[in-house]
């Protein structure tokens, strides 16, 4: 396998190409206040003169645009297009992303590039928190973190990462409810990444080999969601002490470009904070239950 993973890079054209055509056939003519014609389209949404004409371009520069030419192309142009494609924000940045004339390099970071103070930062967290890093990482966990989620120090460094957890491991998607939406929250955030770091071997080889493996992870791949991680909350099914609704915030740290802190918690006088104050109390014996008992 490693053989056909090498190889693999993400080419930024087809990238651009293939967004903008499922922005695109994402918008119908009503959406966009334009007048339904009586011919049958051949194609779902916008056609590409209706999208020219929406951002103000000739249908010619948008059809270069559209065919991953994007060399040269004005932030007005960008912003304009953007708009007429309902772009979200998470969609914006990548479609910024795509069109930059010169590939956005970044220089390959170590596996656990954290200060010594991140790490007393996670350990004084009383509540489930981990340091995430690019291609979906966990680079680093405190105890809580550990009893919610598995002793991620009984996996391999290179296993360590959200994507080959949810689509390779069974026990986490018996732990997550509703497992799908986790795997869809994660593809798009390496879609957003392979948006900035397209000349990335590791990222190319985890897509890759997940390509190979997971049937759904192809299919949302395809879709072409963007993300950004942010906040929300997830439903988990703990083998030790149930069903656990937990609300997950997650911050960007600055001084550290890449890097995030997310933490994970309950409202007060719940069931679920309840179960999290037992796995605290379990500690270790907690963290071995996830990977375990699956």
């Amino acid at each position: 396998m490693a053989g056909i993973l090498g190889p693999m890079t993400v080419d930024p054209r087809a990238e651009l190409s293939d967004f903008l055509r499922s922005r695109r056939a994402r918008l119908s003519p009503d959406d966009v206040g334009l007048p339904q014609y009586g011919r049958a389209r051949r194609v779902p949404g916008l056609r590409r003169e209706e999208l020219a004409q929406l951002a103000g371009v000739s249908v010619a520069y948008y059809t270069r645009l559209e065919q991953g030419n994007g060399r040269n192309v004005s932030a007005e142009v960008l912003d304009s297009i953007a708009r007429a494609l309902r772009l979200n924000d998470a969609e914006r940045e990548h479609l910024g992303n795509l069109t930059r004339s010169k590939p956005h390099k970044k220089k390959k970071e170590p596996r656990s590039p954290l200060r010594p103070a991140l790490r007393h930062l996670l350990d004084g967290i009383a509540v489930p928190a981990y340091i995430g890093g690019r291609r979906a990482d966990v680079l680093a966990w405190n105890p809580m973190a550990a009893a919610l989620f598995g002793d991620w120090s009984r996996l391999d460094p290179r296993d360590r990462n959200w994507a080959r957890m949810i689509f390779l491991r069974p026990e986490y998607q018996n732990l997550f409810v509703n497992w799908e939406n986790k795997a869809a929250d994660i593809v798009a955030f390496l879609r957003l990444d392979a948006g900035c770091c397209s000349d990335d071997p590791e990222l190319a080889a985890l897509i890759g080999e997940l390509s190979l493996k997971s049937e759904l992870f192809r299919q949302l791949w395809a879709a072409h969601e963007v993300k950004e991680k942010s906040f929300g909350t997830k439903v988990l099914r703990h083998p030790l002490v149930g069903e656990l609704t937990l609300s997950y915030e997650t911050l960007r740290m600055p001084s550290e470009p890449g890097l995030f802190l997310t933490t994970y918690h309950a409202e007060p006088g719940t069931p679920s904070a309840e179960g999290l104050q037992l796995l605290a109390s379990w500690g270790a014996d907690a963290s071995h239950s996830v990977t375990t008992k699956a």
